[in-house]
């Protein structure tokens, strides 16, 4: 697939500073991220190019790179960038969107204007799976390091709740009206209290065990379940899950991103995986009906006599169900002919015979 130009996808002049290409990325994320569009392929493939273009065109040196060779000079070897943008897949386009934007509800526009202490952040977890589990569907537990509520103050980051006084700056309000004015009327700029945070208040003894933070490090057990049909960069969003925010504070989001395991028997292809079958000279000339390995156990498979090395037979159902929809991938089976290196006398002999036999050679052209 040939890549477009970045300013293209981001829908920018070449000339565009870094708060233009922030501002455009920002409006293609808006519209094509996955939470967005769950099921779409289409939005999802739009939201990992412009993430790529504005992984690129926000660095200076990767852009100035991208200005002088195009997609070439980001490629991997000397005085490349390691494969960047060759390797961009949806766990990349997402980590491009939270790094840039802090998060799923402040992108949104959910803790625009907010009063109050922040919300916590998100995690990110990377989660192993074998197709065995990926074909079956799974639950884990996963563990993980993160920021909780100090059960000391109860998240307050106080001593006692004597030490918890209204912020004088501020009123209460957590927040900071300036007004100023000009030729073109009145402007009111509203920014959080410098004193309290935007909490709204202030802490005049600190709780001793979390030194007013109200918050303290801890580890937790997370249950997720993961349906059956997952692939690699797929999510799973544990809401809730993530680091508490400092004194009282909500809690973000916890972000379980699926790798898969190499397997000793099969690969992936979609939906379809793919066993290699070894079988003797005899087998494919006689044929036979061998017992296979699959994701579910063991199948009996049919082998024509005179089969080809290389022929790939297909066992239907035999693969990954389809994530979004019904239906069962299959499972490709292709045929190798194993040829042996060292042969008894008498196996020899019996070879040897067989080549006085025409039908043993291959056809003339």
């Amino acid at each position: 697939m040939v890549k477009r130009d970045y300013y293209e996808v981001l829908g920018v002049e070449k000339t565009a500073d870094t708060v233009e290409i922030k501002q455009a990325y920002r409006k293609l994320a808006m519209q094509y991220h996955p939470d967005r569009n769950p099921g779409d392929k289409d939005a999802e493939e739009m939201f990992k190019e412009a993430a790529e273009a504005y992984e690129v065109l926000s660095n200076s040196e990767k852009r100035q790179r991208y200005d002088r060779f195009g997609h070439e000079g980001l490629k991997g070897g000397s005085g490349g960038f390691g494969g960047f943008g060759f390797d961009f897949d949806l766990s990349s386009a997402l980590r491009t969107f939270m790094e840039g934007f802090g998060g799923f509800e402040d992108f949104f526009g959910g803790s625009s204007g907010r009063k109050g202490p922040a919300k916590g952040s998100d995690l990110q977890i990377r989660l192993k799976l074998s197709l065995k589990e990926i074909a079956s569907g799974v639950e884990k537990t996963i563990k993980i390091k993160r920021m909780e509520r100090c059960k000391a103050c109860g998240g307050s980051g106080a001593a006692n709740s004597d030490a918890v006084r209204t912020c004088q700056k501020c009123n209460g309000t957590g927040q900071i009206r300036q007004v100023s004015r000009s030729i073109f009327g009145q402007f009111i700029n509203v920014s959080p209290c410098p004193v309290c945070g935007g909490r709204g208040s202030v802490i005049t003894d600190r709780c001793s065990s979390c030194s007013g933070k109200g918050i303290k490090p801890a580890e937790a057990y997370l249950k997720v379940k993961i349906p059956a049909g997952a692939a690699e960069g797929n999510y799973i969003t544990l809401s809730g899950e993530g680091n508490t925010g400092a004194t009282g504070g909500g809690s973000g989001d916890v972000y379980v991103f699926i790798e898969e395991k190499e397997d000793k028997l099969f690969t992936r292809h979609g939906d379809d995986v793919l066993y290699v079958l070894n079988i003797s000279v005899t087998q494919a000339v006689l044929g036979d009906d061998v017992e296979v390995p699959t994701l579910s156990g063991k199948a009996k498979l049919r082998i024509d006599s005179g089969i080809q090395s290389g022929t790939i037979l297909r066992m239907k159902g035999k693969g990954i169900p389809h994530l979004h929809g019904r239906g069962v991938g299959d499972q490709l089976v292709r045929v190798n002919v194993w040829v042996p290196n060292k042969l008894s006398k008498d196996a020899k002999e019996l070879f040897a015979k067989l080549a006085n036999h025409k039908d043993v050679f291959p056809p003339e052209d």
